[in-house]
């Protein structure tokens, strides 16, 4: 027996849930395995039905995806304005005299020709305009001679006057040495510091950068006196408090003399402790050359070697 649906039956009896299957088939044979079989290839069509759709879904659904692509964020937009300040430094400093001047120009004109007596009363609404616009201009003018006389600085590093150091205790196991290197060489590439001494447990472990020649310039770069060192005010307040210490301006500092071992002429320091037994000293070039960004580095470098330095046992 050969039974015919149509895809207009056949998706009728799919989205129908009340209704009885065995009633849309024809009345043309009792026989209930020609039932079953016509069943069963109801079924089968319909999943094929349903995979191709489906199929055909997800193809269209990725196609568009593909289509627009690219990050669909939220991106950063541009201020022009600053853009244009930072690329033209004079004409924005000269732009507050150029525009008072011009005004201060046109308020003299349009007063000389405009048939007004040259003489401010202070009845006329065009004298107290006048007023009013000429106070402006000059404040304009003033404003540009004042953005001319003050100009940022450029503070430019220091070349340390000393001698190349690399001392290294010599009871240090092979790891803690990789990891002292290892601060020395992310804190000289990424940052201003030119010298390093990491003392701990009253033990120098690390001198390291440019470091003062001796009295005796002999060509050998002093070493530094723990004792002496750990006695001193700055690090004994850092050793206190725990917290870093910074010295934005080193020669300003009456304190500098208590480190001798340092470039005479080091620009900033920095005083990091390491745990309770630890202190880390680092000299810059460049006054105010360690940013908010270079000291949190450096705390998180000592906090990694206060880590390493706790593993040891013969120091």
């Amino acid at each position: 027996m050969s039974v015919v649906f149509s895809w207009t039956q056949l998706l009728s009896l799919r989205k129908t849930n009340s209704c009885n299957v065995t009633d849309m088939l024809p009345r043309t044979s009792n026989n209930p395995n020609s039932k079953v079989n016509v069943l069963t290839s109801i079924s089968v069509l319909l999943r094929r039905r349903s995979i191709r759709v489906v199929a055909r879904t997800a193809t269209t659904s990725s196609s568009s995806s593909t289509v627009e692509g690219g990050y669909q964020g939220s991106k950063p937009r541009r201020n022009l304005v600053a853009d244009w300040v930072s690329k033209n430094d004079e004409a924005a400093r000269f732009l507050p005299i150029y525009v008072g001047g011009f005004a201060l120009l046109a308020v003299l004109l349009n007063r000389a020709l405009s048939g007004i007596a040259p003489v401010a009363d202070a009845s006329s609404s065009q004298s107290r305009a006048d007023i009013l616009s000429l106070a402006l201009a000059v404040t304009d003018i003033l404003a540009g001679l004042v953005w001319l006389s003050i100009r940022p600085k450029y503070i430019s590093p220091q070349a340390p006057e000393g001698l190349e150091c690399r001392r290294i205790h010599p009871c240090l196991p092979d790891f803690a040495v990789r990891e002292l290197l290892w601060a020395w060489t992310s804190l000289s590439e990424a940052t201003c510091c030119r010298s390093l001494i990491i003392v701990h447990k009253k033990n120098c472990l690390l001198q390291i950068g440019i470091s003062s020649e001796s009295s005796s310039m002999d060509g050998v770069p002093i070493e530094v006196d723990v004792p002496t060192l750990l006695r001193g005010s700055l690090c004994q307040k850092a050793l206190k408090s725990g917290k870093q210490t910074y010295l934005a301006n080193l020669p300003l500092y009456p304190g500098r003399v208590e480190f001798p071992f340092l470039p005479t002429n080091t620009q900033a320091l920095i005083l990091q402790p390491i745990g309770d037994d630890g202190i880390a000293i680092a000299g810059g070039d460049t006054t105010r050359g360690f940013s908010s960004l270079d000291q949190a580095w450096i705390t998180s470098i000592s906090e990694k070697l206060e880590v390493t330095l706790s593993k040891l046992s013969n120091i």
